[in-house]
């Protein structure tokens, strides 16, 4: 069994990196995301769907063409190939993200 603390886990996060994968199964991956105030949100769509549980901050999430205000306690799901993003972060933002199934990188 894998125990994931996550308030110690934003802490100890590695320096200078956004986002940190916490697990990776074929059928899902999970990790912690992390913007500051001010900072954009440069992710570009992904090939699977995701589920972002905001744990801390505040901010707004825009997924196609709609705006949400976000605090913690919010779940949004992103479906695979939506354009989406944080923005307008007022606090730092603390976000646990599950991709099903495992995140792939896009060639370029």
């Amino acid at each position: 069994m894998d125990n994931f603390e996550l308030p110690r886990l934003f802490r100890e996060r590695p320096a200078g990196h956004n986002y940190f994968e916490l697990i990776r199964v074929p059928a899902m991956s999970a990790g912690l995301y992390v913007l500051q105030p001010g900072e954009p949100d440069k992710q570009e769509p992904h090939r699977e769907d995701e589920l972002y549980y905001v744990v801390g901050g505040r901010a707004t999430i825009r997924v196609g063409a709609e705006d949400k205000p976000i605090a913690p306690g919010a779940a949004i799901f992103v479906p695979a190939g939506v354009e989406h993003h944080f923005h307008s972060i007022t606090a730092e933002l603390q976000v646990l993200v599950i991709f099903a199934p495992a995140e792939t990188p896009i060639a370029t």
